[in-house]
């Protein structure tokens, strides 16, 4: 029987639940409401637990670790079950008191913290989602009040899989799809584990994708004639000690600062009365040195840059991180060569790999605002799924003034960019003006369906291709051209000036430009402009302007 909990039971725990999700995460992405091959949510939230439970260093210490945790989720947040995932983590982690061991009562209080914290990093709740469950399953741990971290797994488990069942009875869009919420699923399955690890098996750390492997550098790219250009990628987690700084006034943006006086690329967060660090610098010695003036280390860690980024590419990023700040930069999100080079010629200073079924992390978009280096950057993620996760990059980074546009598709993106000025007045002036443009644009899909759907206002049968706007189909035909003319039929597209289409990866340039001519010669006074695209999933996009 489990009475309290540490560091490293409950790190075990984290890396418990990474792995049982990473078992059903494909049965969590099947769980999805649109009819097309896009579900991405177990992918998202398992990358987003894994960031946490690779990324932090063991340690006895409860709220250490909790901190940390939270700290590398907020970081890897995919997607907005992602985003909403990594806010639970983080909630727990402000409700664990400065504190090596836990019992029942505290870690309830830190669940519930979760409970808060999760609401309120969406600016409209939707119950029937990962918020619904998550909070009923606690609010069901803290009515039963379990004396042991067994019953409180215990308890805890039937509440969440009674709450997923009632999902579709609160959100029509999953009731008419036949299925119950995908966050949820993937949320039950990370208890799942994390009750799992209870029973004291021990759980390793799963590699990150694409992640390099400890040992890996090359030894050779630092001999005994090279000089230190780039300096040391330096991080530690630093406890304030009340006999050395009055804890409380602890003065955390002058510490930033003097960080910045000294090294680069300062990352640092207070956790109650532990400062994490990262910091670029040739003098790691000096650092460590000023900050024992303050403290005592939990844990350090120091890397040779030209080692750590292993050639011509780290050095790369170093030299883009020292580019002069200019006064703004674009940064979007786009999936496809040929889009990305479509948004490169409009003047994106970034655009960030990713789209549907492939969210970038709130980490690869900061590092995106890195790259920019700017002093007000306009962040355009083109889709739903990642806007919540900019908007947690955009408050983790503190460089620039960062103003997220939500732009929902690939066609509002597009429009706002192509049409984005500089010189329209403030920022807020120009965020209300490419509001106002977005506003304005129809922007069509085409793709195969995964799936019967009936009941609806079109038919829709499995292996067909479908044209939609949003959440509504319009036409289900047997071919990828015929749905893109049967939809541009029924958006009206001859009343527009503009028909831009983007042809994806499956569609040959053959057929492309068949198209193309097709829709010339059925629309001649609107113009058509057909581009590879190259993208994913989506056969066709269609932007009308």
């Amino acid at each position: 029987m489990i009475l309290e909990i540490d560091g490293t039971l409950y790190l075990n725990m984290i890396r418990a639940g990474a792995q049982s999700l990473n078992h059903h995460r494909t049965a969590v992405n099947d769980l999805n409401v649109f009819p097309i091959p896009d579900g991405d949510t177990g992918d998202n939230m398992f990358m987003t637990i894994n960031a946490g439970a690779v990324k932090t260093a063991e340690s006895e210490l409860l709220s250490v670790v909790a901190s940390a945790a939270a700290r590398e989720m907020l970081l890897g947040a995919r997607g907005n079950s992602g985003v909403i995932l990594s806010r639970i983590f983080s909630g727990i982690s402000k409700g664990i008191p400065d504190a090596d061991k836990l019992g029942v009562d505290g870690f309830i209080a830190a669940l519930q913290k979760g409970v808060e914290e999760a609401y309120g990093s969406v600016a409209t709740p939707v119950e029937g989602t990962i918020l619904t469950v998550y909070r009923e399953g606690v609010e069901a741990v803290a009515a039963k009040q379990p004396k042991s971290f067994d019953e409180l797994f215990d308890f805890m488990m039937p509440a969440l899989r009674e709450s997923l069942e009632h999902t579709p009875e609160l959100l029509d869009v999953l009731k008419e799809a036949g299925v119950v919420d995908s966050g949820g699923a993937g949320l039950i399955y990370i208890i799942q584990g994390m009750k799992e690890a209870l029973s004291g098996a021990k759980y390793e750390a799963l590699a990150m994708g694409g992640a390099a492997q400890p040992g890996s550098v090359n030894l050779d790219a630092f001999t005994e004639d090279s000089e230190l250009r780039f300096g040391y990628c330096t991080e530690f987690l630093l406890r304030l000690q009340r006999s050395k700084v009055d804890i409380d006034s602890f003065d955390l943006d002058g510490f930033i600062g003097w960080l910045n006086s000294v090294g680069d690329s300062v990352v640092c967060f207070r956790e109650g009365s532990i400062i994490k660090v990262h910091v670029h610098t040739k003098k790691p010695g000096d650092i460590f040195n000023h900050c024992q003036l303050y403290g005592e280390f939990l844990t350090t860690k120091m890397e040779n840059m030209t080692l750590q980024h292993n050639g011509s590419h780290g050095m790369q990023e170093l030299k883009l991180r020292r580019k002069p700040q200019k006064l703004y930069g674009i940064v979007t999100v786009a999936a496809g060569e040929g889009i990305k080079e479509l948004f490169s010629s409009l003047g994106c200073d970034v655009v960030v790999d990713g789209g549907q079924s492939m969210n970038p992390s709130a980490q690869d978009l900061i590092k995106a605002f890195e790259e920019t280096c700017a002093e007000t950057i306009y962040v355009f993620p083109n889709n739903s799924n990642i806007i919540l996760t900019a908007e947690q990059a955009a408050q983790l980074y503190d460089n620039a003034d960062v103003r997220i546009i939500r732009t929902k598709t690939i066609g509002e993106g597009y429009s706002a960019i192509s049409m984005f000025d500089p010189d329209a007045g403030s920022a807020d002036e120009i965020v209300a003006s490419l509001n106002e443009i977005i506003s304005g644009v129809v922007t069509g899909m085409v793709s195969r369906a995964s799936r019967d759907v009936s009941g609806g206002a079109v038919e829709v049968v499995k292996d067909d291709y479908i044209g939609f706007v949003g959440d509504e189909i319009y036409v289900d035909e047997k071919t990828a051209e015929d749905a893109l003319i049967g939809l541009c039929d029924k958006l009206g597209a001859g009343s527009y000036d503009i028909l831009l289409i983007l042809a994806g990866a499956d569609p040959d340039e053959a057929d492309a430009q068949r198209m193309a001519d097709a829709l010339c010669a059925k629309y001649p006074r609107s113009e058509v402009i057909m581009i590879n695209g190259g993208q994913p999933i989506y056969d066709y996009i269609l932007i009308l302007e």
